[in-house]
This record gives structure tokens, sequence and C-alpha cells, in this order.
């Protein structure tokens, strides 16, 4: 079995949300970075020991929170001595508009697992994009490259639409199964 650890930042509780929904459809470890931007050297460790590592950060201004990229940052380390080269990596964010330039958020993502030298799995998943189609379905958001969830601004966490944890789910099966797969 894969070792898989998601790594995220949330400001509000709704990507943390999300990210206990990817982690447990995944069989992660989860690793929440802290309010001051810092994770504890047991979670260094364990990011180090993992096959995958799954990054999440919720868009704000158009890209992760200060604190992810504080992390990031702090991730050099890591870099200089490729210590998270040819491991898995994905991405999730979420924000409170439909678009929100989540998508540059999931680029900032992508970058930093490819200055890694690691290896990017997407949704795998089609869009919902039909006359008929509602938030509730899968991939309802529509993206390719890493999962994108929307929590309008006036919602709480409870609040946040059952169609993106639907995704969240697969996105996190799917993810297990890629690690799985160069297991072999």
């Amino acid at each position: 079995m894969s070792k898989i650890v998601v790594v995220y930042h949330s400001g509000y509780g709704h990507t943390k949300r999300i990210a206990e929904t990817v982690a447990e459809s995944a069989s992660a470890q989860l690793v929440a970075i802290d309010a001051e931007g810092n994770v504890s050297d047991a979670d260094w460790a364990a990011l180090d020991a993992a096959d995958a590592i799954i990054l999440g950060s919720p868009t704000y201004m158009g890209s992760v929170s200060w604190q992810f990229k504080k992390f990031a940052d702090a991730s050099s380390k890591k870099w200089f001595t490729q210590a998270w080269k040819d491991k898995l990596a994905a991405g999730f964010t979420n924000s409170a508009s439909m678009n929100g330039d989540k998508l540059s958020t999931l680029h900032y993502l992508f970058t930093l697992s490819q200055q890694h030298s690691m290896l990017w799995a997407g949704t795998g998943m089609m869009p919902s994009n039909k006359k008929s189609s509602t938030r509730d379905d899968l991939n309802y958001v529509a993206s390719f490259s890493g999962l994108m969830t929307t929590s309008p601004s006036d919602a709480s966490p409870d609040e946040m639409i059952a169609g993106d944890f639907t995704t969240a789910k697969a996105f996190g099966e799917r993810i297990k199964a890629v690690a799985e797969r160069l297991a072999r």
C-alpha cells in the first residue's frame, strides 16, 4: 500500500473539509499547515516518507494563501536534496467564486511539484457540463488539472455543496489508485 500525505492550509474551514474528504478516500495522512505557515518536524518526515503528496490551499487573490506559500518556500530544503523527486503529486483548491482564479492556484501547486521533480496527476474526470447538470454533480466546476471546489463567501463549512464532496472523494480515490499503480 502506498503512503499518501495530504498537506494543506485552510483559512476558514472550507479547504479543511475538502482535505479531510480527499484524505479519507485516499487513505492518506493529513498534515495541516498552521495559521503561521508552519508544519512540525514529524510532518516534514511524513512528507519525506510519502509515495504521494497531495497539496491543498484556498485560493486567495488568485493564488495560494501566504501560509501555504511559507510552507512551499520552506520546502526548498527538500528541493536542494531532491527529497521528493519522482513522488506522485496532485493538488486542490477552494474559493468563494465559481472561477475565482482557482486555476492560478492549481498552476502554482503544479509548478511547485515540478520544481521538486514530482509526477503530477490531474482529476481524471469528465466535467458535468450538460443543461441538466447541477452543482451536486461530479466535477461540476469542470477541472482537469486538479480538484476545484466552490464555497460561497457567506456559507459556513457545514453548508458546502454535496457535489464538491462527491468530487473530492473521487479525486482522492483516483490519486490512491495512481499511487498504487506507480508502486507496482
